[in-house]
Formats: structure tokens, sequence, C-alpha cells
């Protein structure tokens, strides 16, 4: 770890422009292990479930943490947005975010090696992932041409080797792989093994199912979409919040000429929830998505949506009148995409600086 800690300590990217978002149950050992690559950023905890319950945070980091008491004083009735009992709630640590960039980890994630046997500085990657551009208008063969020893192929148009800019880096993980439950089901033994050492930008047109466990974005570009939708206490569904997310968020990342990497950072998922419990989470969700997925591959956003904003309240129109007739729980849903959108731009008004709401939780 060293090694490690040298590398990272001189100059952490973006050290005051970066917020990790963490949605959590229990205390935070975890981040023992990630304190050579964390320890120079702010942390935004969001601390699910009994709210009495006191969260233990190791000492020496940065830190706020919100707890569902924190949540409805600051959003008031419009708190009825953010999900409770499940991991959907760390889109309120996006929301009262003052930095640029997020990058949001599961507390069961912990630090990956590549095959030489390094520790994977996640963080970092999502950073350089980030800061360059990506390619979804035209699909290159060595996938990121950005990349040190890579460039364009022939063939590939010179007025596209600019690129677009990058606004969602989406990282994997080795070990326990995100499986749904019938998957998980069939193949309670299965590890991912495979390092596969590359970054692709996922074309545009084209869905990809988002996890939210290793994932980094731009908050100024593409931040009001990041919406986890309402799952877990109180809903039919759960398991869904992430990927729900991700497909609004490439709709949209398509209609605004955005890019979506997925590959390179790993990070070492250390454990598998249960199938039978994510069975019941997931039921409903196994049958809608065969309708989900026809929607957004269909929606079309018009001209004048030039702002996210405006995107997603498009999208949620569209989601209460395509939807709502699949199921009553989407015409919910499209109502909360509306009171999202609202408290983001309450705590975010354009073109000033919110004041960041205080929270219960103790800075370190």
């Amino acid at each position: 770890m060293a090694s490690a800690e040298a590398s990272v300590a001189p100059t952490p990217l973006l050290k005051d422009e970066l917020d990790i978002v963490i949605p959590t149950i229990r205390n935070l050992d975890f981040l023992e292990m990630w304190r050579p690559f964390f320890q120079p950023y702010h942390l935004i905890i969001v601390q699910d479930g009994d709210p009495s319950k006191t969260i233990k945070v190791p000492e020496g980091f940065d830190y706020e943490l919100y707890n569902r008491n924190d949540i409805n004083r600051i959003l008031g009735p419009k708190a009825s947005c953010i999900s409770f009992k499940d991991s959907a709630c760390r889109c309120f640590g996006y929301m009262v975010s003052k930095k640029k960039y997020i990058f949001t980890i599961d507390d069961d994630c912990f630090v990956a090696k590549d095959p030489s046997g390094k520790a994977i500085n996640a963080l970092e990657q999502h950073i350089k992932n980030i800061l360059s551009p990506s390619t979804p208008h035209f699909f290159n063969t060595l996938y990121d041409p950005y990349r040190e020893g890579a460039d364009f192929v022939r063939g590939y148009p010179f007025s596209l080797r600019e690129g677009a800019k990058t606004a969602v880096s989406h990282g994997l993980w080795l070990n326990i792989p995100d499986y749904d439950a019938p998957t998980q089901l069939v193949k309670p033994r299965e590890r991912n093994t495979r390092y596969v050492d590359a970054v692709m930008t996922i074309p545009k047109g084209t869905l990809f199912p988002m996890c939210g466990m290793n994932l980094t974005f731009d908050r100024e570009l593409i931040g009001p979409a990041m919406y986890f939708g309402l799952m877990g206490d109180g809903q039919p569904i759960g398991r869904y919040d992430d990927m729900w997310a991700g497909w609004c968020m490439k709709v949209i990342c398509d209609h605004l000429g955005l890019g979506v990497k997925t590959g390179l950072p790993y990070i070492w998922h250390s454990k598998a929830s249960n199938p039978f419990v994510n069975l019941k989470k997931e039921y409903k969700g196994i049958f809608w998505q065969e309708e989900i997925i026809p929607f957004f591959q269909s929606a079309v956003l018009p001209k004048d949506c030039t702002s996210v904003q405006k995107c997603y309240l498009e999208l949620s129109k569209q989601v209460k009148e395509k939807l709502a007739k699949v199921d009553p729980y989407f015409d919910k849903l499209a109502d909360a995409m509306v009171t999202w959108i609202e408290a983001w731009d309450e705590l975010n008004p354009a073109g000033a600086e919110a004041s960041a709401p205080l929270p219960n939780g103790q800075k370190a």
C-alpha cells in the first residue's frame, strides 16, 4: 500500500472538485482500505434506515453525514422523491453536493488488484476517463483512442476525432458479479476473475445496465438525470434504481451529444446479496424491463430540450403517457421524477452558488 499512497499523495486529481458519495446502513470500516486514495477528498455519507443509529466513520476523513431526518428537514414535502431502505437514497448526496464531479461507491466494495498485483486506484482511473473525450458517434476498434499507446484506427472520420464530452464513467467489479436474482440462483459460485484492460465508449443509441456501486459522473453536465428512482420501502420494486438512472441518463446524453464510458476501473465486490431477497425485490422489474427497454429505445426528445432538466421533465411526461399502462407505479415514478427536478433546482439555483444545507452528522 505504501507505493499506492506515494503515487496518490502528492497531487490528488480534482481534489477540490469532486465529492465521494457513499450510501450505508453500517459503520464505514471499509474506508480504511481506501484511505490512501480517498482521504484527500470530501465524503458525503447518506445514512439509510434508522436515523437514530450512529454510523462510525474512521478518523481523519473529511465528511458530512445525512440521515433520513436531515433529508426530511432539507427537502420538506419533496423528500418523498428520495427512496428509503434502498441504496437509491445515495442520489440525495448528488443533490446536496456543490462539486463538479461525483464518485459513488458501495460500502462492500474494496480495493482490487490488477494482474501484476498492484492496488488499483479506482478513483484516479475514473477521473482519467471523465477528463478525456468519448466517441459515441463512431466506434473505435482499439477502444479508447485517447489512451496512451492507442489512437484512431484507419477509416475513422477525422471530423469526429475531437470526440464528445464525457458525462459518465462506469466502472466494473472483480469477484462477485452484478447479477440479477435468477442468475445468482443458477450460478451461486460464479466469480468474475477476468480483468479486461479496456475502456470503451458506449455507442449512441445503445442502452446498458448501469451499476451504481463504482460510478463517476460530471455533476454539472448530467447531474439532474442521475435520479435513482423510487425504490425500497413502500415501493413494489427494488434493485432497479441505478439501472433506471442509467436508461434515463443515456437517452439524455445521446440527445445532448454527451459520452458514456465503461470498463476500467475495477473494484473488488466483496459480498453477494441474498438471491431470494433479491428475487422478491426484482420480481416485477424482471417483467417490466421487457416493456421499459423498448420504451427507452424509442424515446425521442424534442429539439427545444436543451438542458438536462428540460430533457428529464420531458422524459417524465413520456413515462406517464406510455409506462403508466404497464403499472400504476410508473405514474407515481413520473411524478417523483418531476419532484426530484424541483428539489434539485431549489438546492442548485442556476447561475448562483447555493448555500450547502447543514447535516446533523459531524464533520471530521
